[in-house]
């Protein structure tokens, strides 16, 4: 690993574990998994990868779900909340110069109240930037990053 960031500078990464565990405790846990699982996916933290399908499945969630996760779009496996969460992940994580679709934000907002849209939104921050932190150092241990 090229650092050890929580060493380094552990009010950061003390804040980055409390953003990470507000959204744990208020999006419900089906959703939380798949948001973190696809996000990890899109931005390239294996790690990330691994240790949110382990969650996942100890959590009791269907592996034919997760294997679906990187094909969410084509997959019937998904309710439409579900696929709203992922496509607005999609959007949040690849946000590029046009940032996220009116339309999508519309279909967003009908699908959760304001509140669960916010902690929604955590969610999908807390995770891309712990996705980027561990794929930044190159390498990370359960114990480095793990909230």
């Amino acid at each position: 690993m090229r650092m050890n960031f929580a060493a380094v500078a552990p009010e950061a990464y003390r804040l980055m574990i409390e953003l990470n565990s507000y959204a744990t405790r208020h999006v419900d846990h089906t959703l939380l998994e798949l948001v973190k699982l696809r996000a990890s996916v899109l931005n390239g933290c294996a790690f990330c990868v691994d240790m949110h399908t382990s969650d996942a499945v100890r959590a009791g969630e269907n592996p034919q779900r997760l294997f679906a996760v990187s094909v969410w779009r084509e997959s019937g496996f998904f309710s439409e909340t579900e696929r709203v969460a992922l496509e607005l992940t999609d959007a949040v994580t690849r946000l590029g110069e046009h940032g996220v679709p009116a339309e999508l934000w519309e279909r967003a907002a009908g699908a959760f109240t304001e509140k669960e849209l916010a902690d929604l939104l955590a969610l999908i921050i807390g995770i891309n930037g712990l996705n980027r932190l561990a794929v930044a150092l190159e390498s990370a241990t359960e114990r480095e990053l793990r909230p």
